[in-house]
């Protein structure tokens, strides 16, 4: 009992194509950023507090920029200490389009 026909079903829920985040959030994160790398400046002496605010600025970061999950494995790598001898920022652009 086989048939020739094809069937094609209709997909559930149609997949939203993601906004860009307003150039308010992007100020935000940018002026986050700056904030991060003034106080790491002064946080090289001590490592615990220069991780806590790495990881502080990952999750800042995050939020701000709409919880996309394509920007969590850079933001992440970029939170590990030792990580800044690796191209991080490279890891993340083939997901840039799909921001």
């Amino acid at each position: 009992m086989q048939s020739d026909k094809t069937i094609i079903l209709p997909s559930a829920a149609p997949i939203a194509p993601s906004k860009r985040p307003s150039r308010t959030r992007l100020a935000l994160a940018l002026a986050v950023a700056a904030v991060s790398d003034f106080f790491a400046f002064w946080a090289t002496i001590a490592p615990p507090v220069q991780w806590a605010l790495d990881l502080g600025t990952a999750v800042a970061l995050f939020l701000i920029l709409g919880r996309r999950w394509a920007l969590l494995p850079g933001l992440i790598a970029e939170a590990i200490p030792g990580m800044g001898v690796f191209p991080v920022c490279d890891s993340r652009s083939p997901f840039h389009r799909h921001l």
